[in-house]
């Protein structure tokens, strides 16, 4: 079975489950998704992997399993999301020590917050690929309202809570200026409120385009 390359387009607030949120992954070479529910800690640990600019002052689990693996000269060199049962994904995590390579089986969430941390590649099977990606069409015209809560989703990445909360939140964080925005990141980072620095991060990027 042939392997497809995956990235990561971002995070939702999944709203067909509570508390549980959507990570959407990217067909490198093609223009399908594969959306994958995870956990908020899960989904909380990607996003500051991917938000380079937030730095916890204690290591997560990830970062924690990331400096024991360095110490112990282990790397990660790719994941392979290897099976889908039930709407549920599995997956592997290829690591390598003194040129051995040792095949560790892992939850998919966990599987990718490793794989940010380590820059390791993410795969899947083309057979998983075809059953449960989303296809959406590049150049329609007409869009039917399942596609298009679909791509709402999609083009909503990291989004941390419900899109009222986000609504108000915004407006809270609008009043601040530029400087105490930063400021208010570096405290709530300190307290290792990852959330509320998302949400401030968001709106400090906001503010970069313009």
């Amino acid at each position: 079975m042939s392997l497809v390359k995956l990235s990561i387009k971002g995070i939702s607030y999944s709203q067909t489950q509570n508390g549980a949120y959507a990570l959407i992954l990217n067909e490198v070479d093609g223009e399908r998704k594969l959306p994958i529910v995870i956990g908020a800690f899960e989904a909380q640990s990607i996003a500051i992997a991917l938000e380079k600019e937030i730095k916890p002052p204690r290591p997560l689990t990830h970062d924690l399993f990331k400096n024991f693996a360095e110490r112990f000269d282990i790397v990660v060199k790719q994941v392979i999301i290897h099976k889908l049962v039930d709407g549920v994904f599995y997956s592997s995590i290829i690591c390598e020590r003194d040129k051995i390579e040792e095949i560790i089986d892992a939850r998919t969430s966990d599987a990718i917050a490793l794989a940010l941390r380590f820059n390791a590649p993410i795969f899947t099977y083309k057979n998983i690929l075809d059953k449960a990606g989303i296809y959406l069409k590049a150049n329609t015209q007409e869009t039917n309202k399942d596609s298009q809560e679909i791509d709402d989703v999609l083009s909503n990445p990291e989004n941390f809570g419900h899109q009222e909360e986000s609504n108000q939140s915004g407006k809270i964080y609008a009043k601040h200026s530029l400087q105490e925005l930063n400021d208010m990141l570096d405290q709530a980072v300190t307290e290792e409120d990852y959330e509320k620095a998302a949400k401030i991060r968001d709106e400090i990027s906001k503010r970069e385009f313009l």
